[in-house]
């Protein structure tokens, strides 16, 4: 028998990432992360035209009502490293208007859970940001890691489909979703 007023409480661990808001300093990480190993599974890099027009996207999301959504560069901790990117953003899904997330790791920070957490921290700045109720994502069917990513930060598979990204690109992909209601 245990006496809970002695009881060690367990406090979760900290997260080994901090989100900052993308700015306009980040256009550097944005061609990093446009490796062709990294746009593998969403139609290839992007031209230095199309690198410009989606930053800017970014930085203009950051600064708006963050219930739109946000763009973010992933730190990882304690080496205060930038090492990628994520964020949510408003989609219009068959049922109606949701959160949609991605990310980015690069490639010498990969396989360190530094996806995971990042993914678990924007799902609670949706969470916050409260317009919508669910996020999903949309990993493509061939991307194990992506897809490992949804399952470990608690997403449910909802079945694949057919999406068009980028656009003009048909891209067969897993839908998952995540309930920011759900505690």
């Amino acid at each position: 028998m245990t006496d809970d007023a002695t009881s060690p409480v367990s406090s979760p661990a900290p997260s080994p990432v901090r989100l900052e808001a993308w700015s306009e300093a980040d256009a550097d990480l944005l061609r990093a992360l446009n490796a062709p190993e990294l746009m593998e599974h969403l139609g290839g890099p992007e031209t230095e035209e199309q690198l410009a027009k989606r930053h800017r996207r970014y930085v203009d999301l950051s600064a708006d009502d963050p219930g739109r959504g946000r763009m973010f560069r992933i730190v990882l901790l304690p080496e205060e490293a930038v090492v990628g990117s994520i964020g949510f953003w408003e989609h219009t899904e068959d049922d109606g208007p949701v959160y949609e997330t991605g990310w980015s790791v690069l490639p010498g920070f990969q396989g360190r859970g530094v996806a995971t957490a990042a993914t678990r921290a924007v799902a609670a700045e949706a969470r916050a940001a409260g317009l919508h109720r669910f996020l999903h994502a949309y990993p493509s069917t061939g991307n194990a890691a992506s897809n490992a990513v949804c399952r470990k930060a608690g997403f449910a598979l909802l079945g694949e489909r057919d999406f068009e990204y980028p656009p003009g690109h048909a891209l067969r992909c897993n839908d998952w979703r995540l309930d920011l209601t759900a505690s």
